[in-house]
């Protein structure tokens, strides 16, 4: 039951980071009769109670898939409200999540972005700099394989130029030349809306996710969904391509 599994999250193994794939605004809204601009901004709400619910867990990395790469093919009237209420989560919440000692961090390709959005983003992220609680990673304008494309160019790059040596284009080091460098690969993926697929996220770090995938929309997605899917991660036993505890055993 959710209830049960917030009352016992304390004795769950905890995954070190969390990501998340927020979907379902849309169908949310029109199962409701409203405009998917409504969907979104309950989503938004979803949003804020994630990030104190990770706090709360003990959940050192959360991630959330903000806005990908193809979300720019939406109706030029969605995209535009996406980036209002973009604009709006940033001033409205950046002050509280400083405060709690949030760090914010953003991942994707931010060429070509407009002037605004890029100043907020880069704002985002210098004010907070300093903080060592949770690690609050924004995915914007990403996806998997551009951000995989653009760590190729950069190797490639470098291969031309005669800095790396082909031979020196190893596992790690393509994972240096990816937006997520500095950030430790995700232990659990969680998507909401009931759909099973990546949809482009973290293609290279979700190597060995946990994924749990739930059937609410992600505007219904609370504090107990949150703990839910922290004890499904708990229950499972993570073998990064080893034999099990108990095959090991016998």
């Amino acid at each position: 039951m959710l209830g049960n599994a917030a009352a016992e999250s304390e004795e769950m193994t905890t995954p070190a980071h969390v990501a998340i794939i927020m979907d379902g605004n849309g169908r949310w809204a029109k199962a409701r009769g409203l405009p998917r601009l409504a969907g979104h901004r309950a989503g938004v709400e979803a949003l804020r109670q994630a990030v104190r619910a990770a706090g709360e867990f003990g959940v050192s990395w959360l991630t959330v898939y903000a806005f990908s790469s193809e979300n720019w093919s939406r109706p030029k009237s969605e995209v535009s409200d996406l980036m209002g209420l973009l604009k709006l989560f940033i001033r409205r919440d950046l002050a509280e999540l400083h405060q709690n000692g949030v760090r914010v961090k953003i991942i994707g390709d931010r060429a070509g972005l407009q002037g605004d959005i890029k100043a907020l983003l880069e704002e985002a992220e210098a004010l907070t700099a300093g903080n060592d609680a949770l690690k609050l990673v924004i995915a914007f304008n990403y996806g998997g394989r551009d951000e995989i494309a653009r760590a190729a160019q950069k190797l490639a790059a470098a291969a031309a130029s005669g800095k790396i040596a082909p031979g020196d284009i190893t596992v790690e080091a393509v994972a240096e030349a990816l937006d997520t460098r500095d950030i430790p690969d995700p232990d659990l993926v969680i998507r909401t809306s009931g759909e099973m697929r990546l949809s482009n996220f973290l293609l290279w770090q979700a190597a060995y996710s946990e994924l749990v995938f739930l059937p609410c929309y992600w505007p219904d997605f609370t504090r107990e969904h949150f703990a839910e899917s922290l004890s499904q991660f708990a229950a499972r036993e993570r073998r990064f391509g080893g034999p099990s505890a108990r095959d090991v055993a016998l």
